[in-house]
């Protein structure tokens, strides 16, 4: 009760009635004016600024024709190993010799190309359809790197021919030239079979991580020449396992808000 006096004797003094009244600190100002001024550049940002969405596929550095696995037409030993890795052989090239039965018989490249996998050595007993070489399709030695990349039939509805695609190579840091630039060069048309790929790249174990989560619909990428900067380390090569990072259209953010 004496507490209440005193509060209601204070109110009724007249001695701070000409004080001035504060309305707010200097900080809280300063707190003021940097929340206005933060809102007004979401906002101009909101208005003027873009974002572009991106679709992520793996996928592997190739030439446009692809490889292809060439396996043995007849059971038999290896006696002879006719070529090295990385040499170009011309169509109906032998590349083993299978000793059977019937004689001598030499196994034939099917297509003239780059030699990149052997994998019969002299003195290996092949069975029919064994796994004999793998055979890249170029003809030229010039003929630049492409990126295909193997995306999932739901996304591509959005993917247009000329939209840039970031290339990333796994088997390098991407703070280390990591990163490749390109665009789609063509979009597949229908999705493909383990066995269409492995057809294409010469390899079943890509085909079948490939289309682990269902079948895949191929996309092309040409890539542009590396710069100083951007380019991929010197061991990305031909079977180099990527990741494609492909810009879809852009948007300002505020098209999120409105209808």
């Amino acid at each position: 009760m004496q507490f209440r006096q005193k509060a209601l004797s204070k109110l009724q003094s007249p001695e701070e009635l000409e004080l001035p009244v504060r309305f707010a600190r200097p900080q809280g100002r300063l707190v003021l004016a940097v929340t206005a001024l933060v809102v007004a550049a979401a906002c101009f940002w909101a208005f003027t600024g873009t974002v572009t969405d991106r679709l992520s596929a793996p996928g592997v550095l190739t030439h446009a024709q692809g490889r292809y696995l060439l396996q043995s037409p007849v059971a038999g030993q290896v006696t002879q190993v006719l070529v090295t890795e990385g040499a170009r052989v011309a169509a109906g090239a032998p590349l083993v010799v299978v000793r059977t039965a019937q004689g001598d018989r030499p196994v034939r490249a099917v297509a003239a190309g780059r030699l990149t996998a052997l994998l019969a050595r002299t003195g290996a007993v092949v069975t029919t359809g064994a796994d004999i070489a793998t055979v890249e399709r170029v003809t030229d030695p010039h003929d630049p790197l492409m990126a295909v990349l193997y995306v999932q039939g739901g996304d591509t509805a959005s993917l247009r021919v000329g939209a840039p695609v970031d290339v990333g190579v796994r088997s390098a840091a991407r703070s280390t030239n990591g990163t490749l630039r390109g665009r789609i060069a063509s979009v597949g048309g229908a999705p493909q079979t383990p066995a269409q790929i492995a057809a294409f790249l010469g390899d079943d174990r890509l085909a079948a991580e490939f289309t682990r989560e269902g079948a895949p619909v191929a996309v092309l990428v040409s890539l542009e020449r590396p710069s100083a900067t951007d380019g991929p380390p010197g061991a990305a090569a031909s079977g180099t396992p990527v990741t494609g990072a492909v810009h879809l259209s852009a948007h300002r953010p505020v098209d999120w808000l409105l209808p």
